[in-house]
């Protein structure tokens, strides 16, 4: 059985990924919402945010460094 793309996220590494086997996966999902997940636990069910908190969480990041 082939999968449906259109119901499968588009899962891309973060830009803040170090590497080594230790990234973070974000997809974007409808109704403004961002999905996080660890690439090497694809299995467990991702965390999932607005759009607006995870622009802010963004923002925390880039404002810490």
């Amino acid at each position: 059985m082939s999968t449906n793309p259109r119901t499968e996220p588009a899962w891309r590494k973060s830009s803040y990924s170090s590497g080594g086997g230790n990234c973070l996966e974000v997809a974007s999902l409808p109704s403004s919402t961002v999905a996080v997940r660890d690439s090497k636990n694809q299995a467990q069910a991702p965390l999932r945010f607005s759009s607006t908190a995870f622009a802010a969480f963004l923002c925390l990041l880039n404002s810490s460094s």
